[in-house]
Parts: structure tokens; sequence; C-alpha cells
């Protein structure tokens, strides 16, 4: 039997898998948590793409993405405390940028807690830039977000 670590499986969520969502939420973003009857409205009618990643068995890490609006934005990004520190949030970026190319958008965009240093530092490593502060964003904690940007491709002309 073989000690290697099991390697992790991106895939799409499935509406079975909502709950879960949740619950992380709850456990991970407190107040501020999308609620399951939210997830489960923006799952079935938002067009939005959500992933997931397990580890065996075990469910480890999700994200949202996709446009709002004209704006291709990653809009939610969690990985289960057990399951920190393994790259995963590394292998769901690498995703989202996939995606974001595939599509030949020119900009991915997020929002970010300022007081979340693991995330401002990842998307920092991914050359995502600040844009601006939206203050008070995050309720009902009161806790601002930066709003961060990634180019994807040279404007045209240079």
């Amino acid at each position: 039997m073989s000690d290697s670590p099991v390697a992790p499986l991106l895939r799409d969520l499935h509406e079975r898998d909502i709950a879960w969502m949740a619950g992380v939420e709850e456990e991970l973003f407190g107040a501020s948590a999308w609620s399951e009857s939210l997830i489960r409205e923006d799952f079935r009618y938002g067009g939005r793409r959500y992933r997931g990643v397990w580890v065996g068995d075990d469910p480890a890490a999700y994200a949202v993405y996709g446009f709002e609006g004209d704006a291709f934005s990653l809009m939610n990004l969690a990985v289960v405390p057990a399951h920190r520190r393994e790259g995963l949030a590394r292998l769901i970026m690498d995703d989202l940028l996939s995606e974001a190319e595939g599509l030949s958008v020119p900009y991915v965009w997020l929002e970010v807690a300022v007081t979340n240093e693991p995330a401002l530092a990842l998307y920092r490593d991914y050359g995502f830039e600040d844009v601006r502060v939206r203050r008070k964003y995050y309720q009902p904690e009161g806790v601002d977000a930066l709003v961060m940007r990634r180019p994807m491709r040279e404007p045209a002309g240079f």
C-alpha cells in the first residue's frame, strides 16, 4: 500500500454539493457568508461556474467565478482549514485563469477583505493589482474590500 498523497481532483460542483458549500461558508465567513438559499438560487440561475476540489473523498475547496455584467470575476474562493497549505487555492486560480484565457477576457476582477492577508498574497502572486478600496463592503462586520484586477492580455496598440 502506498503512502503517497492523494492527488486533488478539480471538478464542477453539483447541486448535491451546495449544502456542504453553504456549511463551509458559514464556518469560514460567519455573518457575511452566502446563505444556502442564495447559493442555490445563483447556482441554478446565475450562469456562473461553481468549481470544487476533492482530496480523496473529502471536499476541500471551492470557487465561484464568471461574468458579473461584462466583467469576468472571481466571486468566491474558500479552502477548508484541514486542507490549507496544500496548493488547492493555486489549483483553483490556475483553473480560473485558464477559463479567462479561453474566453479572451481582458481582465479578471475580484474583491477581497483587506484583512485577509493569505488571500492578498495569493492574488498578488498571480499578478493581480490593487484598483480601489470599497469601504465597509463586507457586512455586517463593516470590513473594507480591496478591488483587484489582473490583465489577461496586452491592450490593442501596445
